[in-house]
């Protein structure tokens, strides 16, 4: 499977009445680890965010009347996060266009892969065009944190070292990795996680140089694939907690364990895991998967296929 080639840009804004396939990738997260809790309740973190071509797909027609509409993804609420971007946009900019939009949904919900922020991030950027209004990208970051705190590293479009509640980003470049993606057949609720009593919240804080230079030291390691370095530091605090809430992750982790022969990490909070797939080796055997589970074995990619999309 090859990453997204760098799509180019839409065309002229005047002749922009759709757009057909826009994607929006789930991402992973290397580490995460919970540093402290704010008084406002909220977690200070650190994590390692890169994207994968594992996609949702959106279709958006340009509406003259100002009515928002959305179909497609089917369980989701009727005000799901598209929806939400959607107007939040609408009403920042004064805008009377409207927007008919079409969800295709291939990342699991509640999976800690990000796919309801990236779905929302994707309608930003695309809007941003169809209705042209010229928007920077640190702007639409700004209304990505009012959605949520993943949406704005979807439109940083870069990996990045992650703070704050995940919204302080800078840029890390990363190497393409090949990985396993493993979902259970069912989801985690983000605020079940983080309010366990299991959980953890005095992690040591570490450095993106730290990061950085656990990587260097590791190159040229014989038989250690990217993945598996990567995968060597920190840990997730959140996956604790996740074990105990949803114990068929247990089944998922020896799985994975036994067809990688790697170390297996959950992404977020939960409940995918994944760990280090060979870039040679064939599509994991179906032996040992119950019929819920989804696995897909995806690249990591070096950049947001929409990073384009949108001047800095």
């Amino acid at each position: 499977m090859s990453a997204h080639p760098r799509p180019t840009l839409p065309p002229p804004r005047a002749a922009l009445r759709q757009l057909l396939g826009v994607p929006a990738p789930a991402k992973l997260n290397w580490f995460l680890h919970v540093l402290g809790r704010r008084a406002d309740g909220m977690h200070q973190l650190q994590t390692v965010f890169q994207f994968i071509d594992w996609c949702d797909r959106l279709d958006l027609e340009r509406l003259e009347d100002g009515r928002i509409e959305r179909d497609g993804g089917d369980g989701l609420p009727a005000d799901d996060l598209c929806v939400c971007a959607a107007r939040l946009l609408q009403q920042h900019c004064g805008c009377r266009l409207g927007v008919r939009m079409r969800l295709r949904k291939h990342i699991p919900v509640q999976a800690g892969l990000g796919g309801g922020s990236s779905d929302a991030a994707s309608v930003l950027l695309a809007l941003n065009h169809l209705w042209g209004l010229g928007l920077r990208r640190s702007e639409l970051q700004q209304l990505g944190l009012r959605l949520g705190a993943d949406v704005p590293v979807f439109l940083f479009g870069r990996s990045a070292f992650a703070e704050g509640i995940g919204e302080h980003l800078r840029p890390l470049p990363l190497p393409r990795a090949r990985v396993v993606v493993g979902w259970p057949g069912r989801g985690l609720s983000t605020a079940e996680v983080f309010g366990h009593p299991s959980l953890t919240r005095d992690t040591p804080a570490c450095t993106m140089e730290g990061f950085c230079e656990h990587l260097k030291n590791g190159v040229g390691e014989s038989g250690v694939s990217v993945a598996a370095r990567l995968l060597r530091f920190g840990g997730n605090d959140l996956q604790a907690p996740a074990l105990h809430l949803l114990p068929r992750l247990r089944d998922m982790q020896r799985w994975l364990e036994r067809v990688s022969a790697g170390p297996v990490r959950m992404s977020g909070s939960g409940s995918a895991m994944f760990a280090p797939w060979p870039d040679a080796a064939a599509e994991p055997s179906p032996e040992g998967c119950d019929a819920d589970w989804k696995v897909r074995v995806v690249w990591a990619l070096e950049q947001h296929p929409l990073l384009h999309w949108v001047e800095d």
